[in-house]
């Protein structure tokens, strides 16, 4: 019993110790010094690649509103009901089938420059003088793994997200996430790219990955000393409970041997 509660008592004490974070392990940016300006690239906008969804609408202005009818998806209602069938896929060769304008090969323009092409277009054939044009992503979306609950799934609404804006809509990371080892992974030309990005230090701003792309997946590690500490948490709480036992087997041969 003796040696059972000084091992409890030892093992109590390496867990409080391996708990134990420093602020330099866990702070955002702390060589960030007051009123310097670290330039960003304002110009970024994200690329159209296969498999990407967009929402592209075309309106007119007075007489061509019916004009701009038949060059946009429609609801289709069948026996499920309706269904919204308002977003265009883009295929594994980077196009898509607008309607009466044909196949676009979309594959790396931005959405700005897509709007153009379609508005251009349009003038060009001599569909509509004055077109409206709007294209959207409805799948820009960051995937998280290794945060407490498993992974999640960051929509995101403008098109633009930064990693530190990543980190604060997945609620920030846990004292135990290692800094240093926090993974961006991105295709790039066929091939999946990963680089390791620090938000300990304002040199994330000029690593190329900081603003994120559509179906980057952000991967986070924890320090090895939390896995151990796990381990030895649980080991506690047996050698406890066979203490317990212990006890209780002791107090209860005592008893019985008092009645003898």
């Amino acid at each position: 019993m003796k040696y059972l509660k000084l091992f409890s008592f030892v093992a109590f004490l390496i867990v409080v110790a391996s708990s134990c974070v420093t602020p330099k392990e866990v702070d955002y940016l702390q060589d960030l010094q007051p009123d310097r300006s670290i330039p960003l690239n304002s110009k970024f906008e994200a690329v159209i690649c296969p498999y990407d969804q967009l929402h592209i609408t075309v309106r007119g202005y007075g007489v061509e509103k019916e004009l701009a009818e038949p060059f946009n998806l429609t609801q289709v209602t069948g026996q499920l009901g309706s269904q919204n069938n308002l977003d265009y896929l883009v295929d594994v060769n980077g196009d898509i089938q607008f309607p009466t304008l044909g196949k676009i090969h979309v594959q790396g323009m931005t959405r700005l420059e897509l709007l153009d092409l379609i508005k251009n277009k349009l003038i060009d054939e001599g569909y509509m003088n004055n077109p409206m044009v709007d294209v959207r992503f409805t799948n820009f979306r960051v995937f998280v793994l290794g945060t407490a609950d498993g992974g999640k799934v960051l929509n995101i609404s403008n098109e633009r997200c930064t990693f530190l804006e990543a980190l604060a809509m997945m609620g920030g990371l846990n004292k135990f996430s290692k800094r240093d080892k926090i993974a961006v992974m991105r295709e790039v030309n066929g091939k999946m790219v990963t680089r390791y990005l620090d938000p300990r230090s304002s040199e994330v701003f000029n690593d190329p990955f900081f603003l994120l792309q559509q179906n980057d997946v952000i991967i986070t590690q924890s320090f090895r000393r939390v896995y151990a500490q796990e381990s030895l948490s649980t080991t506690l709480s047996l050698v406890s409970m066979i203490a317990s036992l212990a006890s209780t087997a002791s107090v209860i041969y005592l008893l019985v041997s008092n009645k003898q």
